[in-house]
């Protein structure tokens, strides 16, 4: 500890020792010094007050500023999207702790299990001998195993190492539960549009780390432009400002056509197998269900352009059809089975059009849940009531001693009945008069409705209404 300064608050600049530092953390701070290393990294700000946009984790008062602030060192967990300023944020307190605890720095893409043991070997060898914690930071931790997560518990818990693991995938589903209850969780938020134009105006007037020395201009239009359609992205607004830029020099200025080329096509943010797939999947749904064709339009596209199976999505709108339309559009499952077939036979971009088709029609069809909530009450009877047979006259009586025993006896064919109904209880004794099937007053299903009323009173004999 001899040589640094001690410090009462994290937020004050250590004196600096980088012969502390193991080769791969100096590796990741001499990075962003490199002239040949992309915008973002050289860009990247060193300390928290640098930051930009993050005011919600950041700010005074704020539960993390405060705790750093107040020289608090504790295991935590950052979640957000790519480019959203975790790594940022973890190399910032980094430097921010340097005369508190030593700095280890790991990729759960690029180790193993073997990598992280002499990690947290050398962190418990560390704290034994010189009494300092070590800062662990792991970079895309859900990337770990159960096993290999499992093995941070032990030099987590007993303070050893604090670990700042960061992830664009939900803790909750990717976190083993017993790291997580020992991390704080903080959600690390899309940069706002303005906080990324800040960050691109000062990228460009950066002379020592950004694009400075090439005085390059940009236009309004333009920064708003990069701002929006790399969805509060830091890291790809500064990868698209750096080929604006090169595309510029020529004319020493960025204009909106030159930020277009720059960002010729728009990666959409969406995860194919994590919990961006299923809030787009719950979007589209729910638009639907709720009669917005706008919506479900949009929300079709942001699945389509960001690489769903189109396949994925017709089986989704085909459940719908019968999940949430039912009845009350009949026809909605057989346009639902269309598309899914001009998905399959002409694929895309072709059959894209069939779903945006489908989607439409779901969303201006009527709607009734009655058969989806019917069948769910029958299956709860049929797997939770006792297993009586059918009433003996629906029995079917194939052999001589079946008919002396009673199968089939009263059997009335409904052909032969005057209202093509017989009065006769299909259900066992156990269930008689149960009703599941409750239909609305919606589309098709109104006509249905009344003509199965109809029937059951006729089931029920003269004189006799139907429950």
């Amino acid at each position: 500890m001899s040589g640094k300064s001690k410090t009462s608050s994290l937020f004050e600049e250590p004196a600096p020792d980088s012969s502390d530092e193991t080769p791969a953390a100096a590796a990741v701070a001499e990075r962003g010094k490199r002239k040949d290393a992309p915008l973002a990294e050289r860009m990247r700000p060193e300390s928290i007050d640098a930051i930009l946009g993050q005011e919600a984790l950041l700010g005074p008062g704020e539960p993390l500023h405060d705790a750093l602030s107040g020289g608090e060192l504790f295991s935590m967990i950052l979640w957000g999207p790519p480019g959203s300023g975790k790594t940022t944020l973890a190399h910032a307190i980094r430097h921010q702790t340097r005369a508190k605890a030593h700095f280890e720095a790991l990729s759960a893409v690029l180790t193993g299990v073997k990598d992280l043991r002499e990690v947290l070997a050398s962190a418990t060898q560390r704290r034994r001998v010189q009494g300092r914690k070590t800062l662990l930071f792991i970079d895309e931790i859900h990337r770990y195993n159960k096993s290999q997560q499992d093995a941070l518990l032990p030099a987590v818990e007993s303070g050893d190492v604090v670990l700042i693991g960061a992830t664009t995938e939900n803790p909750s589903f990717e976190i083993v539960n017993a790291l997580l209850s020992r991390c704080r969780v903080f959600v690390v938020k899309p940069l706002e549009g303005k906080a990324i134009i800040d960050l691109m105006r000062r990228a460009l007037t950066d002379e020592e780390r950004g694009l400075g020395e090439l005085r390059i201009g940009i236009d309004d239009n333009a920064l708003m432009f990069l701002a929006e359609v790399t969805d509060g992205d830091a890291r790809r607004a500064l990868g698209a400002l750096e080929i604006a830029a090169s595309l510029a020099r020529g004319k020493g200025r960025i204009d909106l056509a030159i930020a277009q080329k720059a960002m010729s096509r728009k990666a959409l943010l969406y995860d194919k197998s994590g919990e961006e797939h299923f809030n787009l999947i719950s979007a589209l749904h729910k638009s639907i269900r709720n009669s917005d064709a706008d919506a479900s339009l949009y929300w079709l596209a942001r699945m389509i352009e960001g690489g769903e199976d189109p396949l994925y999505i017709a089986r989704r709108l085909v459940r719908f059809a019968s999940e949430d339309v039912g009845l009350a559009d009949p026809h909605a499952l057989t346009l639902a089975m269309a598309a899914q077939q001009a998905v399959h036979f002409i694929g895309q971009p072709e059959g894209d059009l069939a779903l945006a088709e489908l989607v439409v029609y779901l969303a201006a069809a009527p709607r009734s849940n009655a058969v989806y909530t019917a069948w769910n009450e029958a299956k709860k009877d049929a797997l939770e009531t006792r297993a009586d047979p059918p009433p003996q006259a629906i029995r079917n009586a194939p052999t001589k001693l079946m008919k002396t025993l009673g199968y089939g006896e009263g059997y009335k064919y409904a052909h032969d009945q005057a209202e093509g109904v017989a009065a006769m209880e299909c259900l066992p004794d156990r269930l008689k008069g149960r009703t599941y099937f409750r239909p609305t007053t919606r589309g098709r299903e109104k006509d249905l409705g009344e003509r199965l009323a109809a029937a059951k009173a006729i089931r029920k004999g003269p004189g006799k209404e139907p429950k």
